[in-house]
């Protein structure tokens, strides 16, 4: 039985494989693509208060959110635009 994690990032959950992938995509973004740090962490603070975040996942665009956040272009895919 899969346990379904609202509130979580990623990071938070055991699915290695999805981690070790998207960590990958995050390590190998090219710096002048990604948001500066505060910026990033500001955003995923915001993702984990929203009721749209599980398992790691934007419950609106079905993104990785830790992976959207770090896009410096990116924004909130929900209706309320949250960043």
């Amino acid at each position: 039985m899969e346990i379904i994690c609202k509130r979580c990032l990623l990071s938070e959950i055991s699915d290695e494989d999805t981690k070790k992938t998207v960590r990958e995509l995050i390590e190998t973004m090219p710096e002048d693509k990604k948001a500066d740090d505060t910026t990033y962490h500001q955003r995923l603070d915001i993702c984990k208060s929203c009721d749209e975040l599980i398992n790691g996942m934007c419950g609106k665009c079905g993104c990785y959110v830790e992976l959207r956040a770090l896009q410096k272009v990116r924004r909130c895919a929900h209706e309320d635009k949250k960043w």
